[in-house]
């Protein structure tokens, strides 16, 4: 397969005739075909142009248009430039080396980078037309552009596991494979929540939960809403949210109040925010977004005046849960980290990937075998109590991987059964 950058800026592929050209969301408007993009996601195009609009924090948007030999787009990958800490997944020791060393060489370990996937969220290929077909021209392209646009490192942004088959070509590519924080999933299939704790949890558990619950039954009564826009109370909820983001060592997007009201305006088919008042005051709030049988928790706000002793947390899981079973949902799946909850609820760990490259195949060489040290999971220990943590770093068949396509084997799993992502109350 032959592929070319022309001076217009187009990828060209001569074995198919398929392209692959960059646009601006002005031009990416204009295609017929953008209307249906990552249609059977829950953050379809409407997500992506929302992000687009409401989050910055120095992120230069772009899309890559995959277009047939007729012209017409049959795929839309959306991606991002910004300046990357290379450190920020890492323990506290070796971001305190950083700091030192970034006092003479300000950007030690920092890179400009192109990101493809949602600067909010998890990343998914845009399948409407295609398939995986574009995946194998858009593992060499992308190195092409990069450079092209002076972005010495490329990152596929929190890719599901589900993806691992279709990517694997990025791997023949040069890319290597580490695990990104992974999102969990919890099987909801009970009659109730009562019957979840019954017939999943440990009595130690149980125990533990039900003296939460009536430790706040005990204050002032807490009263549940479910709305579909924010909007009316976004200045009293989006304190709670900066609470649980600035308490965080992990974040990355920092969400704004425009995009959360944003979300129930434009996506009211998927998106659902829980409130908990406590008088008039409101004392939690989370993001839900729906797809299929899914009930996906995505952001939380707390109010640690009183989070704390109500176990507003657990309260919040609780109530979130029992909606989704009342309406049929089959799965109950969080954002990552703060992981100590979710493995005593039993949740397994649902994983996602980053594939990284750098464009200068000596510096790339290195990189692959340094991915292992900035891997983010490496350093939270409590993952390693899930009893799929080796799905992390196993390869496309559930095996551990080669270690010189996964970059690591997988590490051995201990017994056992970023607002910022859904959060522990601690």
């Amino acid at each position: 397969m032959y592929a070319d950058i022309g001076s217009d800026g187009v990828d060209r592929c001569a074995s198919d005739n398929h392209q692959i050209q960059i646009l601006s969301r002005a031009e990416l408007e204009r295609l017929p075909y953008w209307a249906r993009a990552f249609a059977d996601e829950r953050k379809d195009r409407r997500h992506f142009e929302l992000v687009e609009d409401t989050i910055h924090q120095g992120f230069d948007y772009r899309y890559f248009v995959v277009t047939d030999g007729r012209g017409e787009a049959r795929a839309v990958q959306p991606f991002f430039l910004l300046d990357q800490d290379l450190l920020a997944g890492t323990g506290e020791r070796m971001r305190a080396v950083a700091a030192r060393v970034r006092r003479l060489w300000p950007r030690f370990m920092r890179m400009r980078t192109l990101m493809v996937g949602c600067a909010v969220g998890e990343g998914h290929l845009d399948r409407s037309d295609t398939g995986f077909a574009h995946a194998p021209l858009m593992a060499g392209a992308i190195v092409r552009h990069a450079r092209a646009l002076g972005a010495p490192l490329i990152v596929m942004k929190e890719f599901p596991a589900k993806y691992r088959s279709g990517l694997a070509c990025f791997l023949d590519h040069g890319y290597a494979r580490v695990p990104s924080f992974p999102m969990t999933r919890l099987d909801i299939r009970y009659a109730s929540f009562e019957d979840y704790m019954v017939k999943a949890l440990s009595r130690r558990t149980r125990r533990d939960l039900r003296l939460k619950f009536k430790a706040a039954a005990r204050a002032e009564r807490i009263e549940q809403s479910i709305v579909g826009d924010i909007t009316p109370v976004i200045d009293e909820v989006y304190p709670l949210y900066l609470g649980v983001y600035h308490r965080s060592k992990h974040r990355f997007e920092k969400l704004t109040k425009e995009y959360l009201c944003g979300l129930g305006r434009l996506m009211p088919d998927k998106v659902r925010f829980f409130i908990w008042r406590q008088g008039s005051r409101i004392v939690a709030f989370t993001v839900c977004m729906m797809q299929g049988e899914d009930l996906f928790a995505e952001y939380i706000g707390l109010d640690y005046a009183v989070a704390l002793d109500l176990h507003l947390y657990h309260y919040a899981v609780r109530d979130m849960v029992a909606w989704g079973i009342a309406g049929g949902y089959k799965w109950f799946c969080s954002s990552g980290l703060n992981y100590d909850p979710k493995f005593h609820l039993r949740a397994r760990l649902d994983p996602l990937d980053l594939y990284v490259r750098h464009t200068s195949g000596p510096v790339n060489a290195a990189l692959k075998w340094l991915l292992p040290w900035l891997a983010p999971v490496r350093y939270d220990e409590t993952l390693k109590r899930f009893a799929n943590y080796h799905e992390l770093w196993a390869a496309e068949d559930g095996t551990a991987g080669d270690r010189r396509r996964d970059t690591a084997a997988a590490a051995p799993a201990r017994e056992g059964p970023i607002v910022t992502p859904l959060a522990d109350e601690a």
